[in-house]
């Protein structure tokens, strides 16, 4: 049986969120998907999995409610086990920037849109711009755009921390990139409203950008927050480069795990010679590497 998830997000008015919520959960039970779905005032950000046959039947479900007009459906190859189980719930944002007060509105104001395909010209071209990646560390530590900036954010809540590092591109062209686009719409809103002249974003995200142009200019695999952990897109092609490297070590590796300090739980690519001999969680490098002695006395 072939299984095929589907990821999407529309920033768009929803008058009731809870209401939303129930119709949701209500179609994805009736279609056996399981995934993760957010619903909030300012649009529905989402993730699911089922056979190809039920997807296809959730976008023509779907498309019935002018919520979902504008959604552009990324499908990929499923497993049948991406997921555990079906979560569907109202949030106050669909993706987090841990902006407060100061969060920003898509429908308002966010970076101008530049396609897969403009942005493989530019990078062909004399143009000068920067790639700025803003997706999470450990994200970009298994694939990454050639010379792009990596910002030190252990997570999307953490954006407004990621100023500093950027401040050299203040007066620069950006383009900034994630995985499917809805980081980028906050993101891009975030640095125009402190003060950065001309900002763009790759529109439908990196995984548009990786089936129309595999292995070019994006190297390494795709992370994504399902049970695949990386995107199955371009690792059987040709020209294929594996860019992570094991934390502990430094070998090639894309084997991710998290880390064994409860305090810490960073997820750390960790090859499979670096694991416990005895099957438990290894110990990050960065923060934790003491406690390895510590365990072993």
């Amino acid at each position: 049986m072939a299984y095929q998830i589907l990821l999407y997000y529309t920033y768009t008015r929803v008058a009731d969120p809870a209401y939303e919520v129930e119709r949701q959960r209500a179609i994805c039970q009736c279609l056996n998907l399981k995934g993760r779905i957010l619903i909030a005032e300012e649009g529905v950000n989402g993730t699911v999995e089922g056979t190809v046959e039920d997807t296809e039947t959730f976008i023509q479900a779907c498309a019935l409610d002018p919520i979902y007009e504008d959604v552009v459906w990324k499908r990929s190859e499923g497993t049948g086990d991406a997921f555990p189980k079906l979560m569907v719930k109202a949030r106050k944002e669909i993706v987090t920037g841990g902006l407060g007060d100061r969060d920003v509105d898509p429908h308002r104001m966010t970076g101008q849109r530049l396609s897969a395909e403009e942005l493989h010209d530019w990078i062909r071209s004399d143009r000068e711009f920067t790639i700025v990646d803003m997706r999470n560390d450990f994200e970009h530590a298994v694939g990454r755009f050639e010379g792009s900036v990596l910002p030190p954010m252990g997570n999307f809540r953490d954006l407004a921390s990621t100023l500093p590092a950027l401040e050299h591109l203040r007066d620069k062209t950006v383009v900034t990139v994630c995985t499917g686009g809805v980081r980028c719409e906050k993101a891009t809103g975030f640095l125009l409203e402190n003060g950065f002249a001309d900002v763009y974003q790759l529109q439908d995200g990196i995984v548009s950008y990786m089936e129309k142009y595999p292995n070019q200019d994006f190297k390494g695999a795709l992370y994504v927050f399902d049970g695949r952990i990386t995107m199955p897109l371009n690792q059987h092609l040709p020209g294929y480069e594996m860019v992570g490297r094991c934390e502990l070590c430094g070998s090639p590796s894309e084997h991710f795990e998290n880390c064994a300090n409860d305090a810490c739980r960073r997820h750390i690519i960790c090859c499979e010679s670096c694991l416990p001999v005895d099957g438990s969680e290894p110990f990050c490098e960065r923060e934790c590497a003491h406690l390895r002695h510590v365990v072993m006395v």
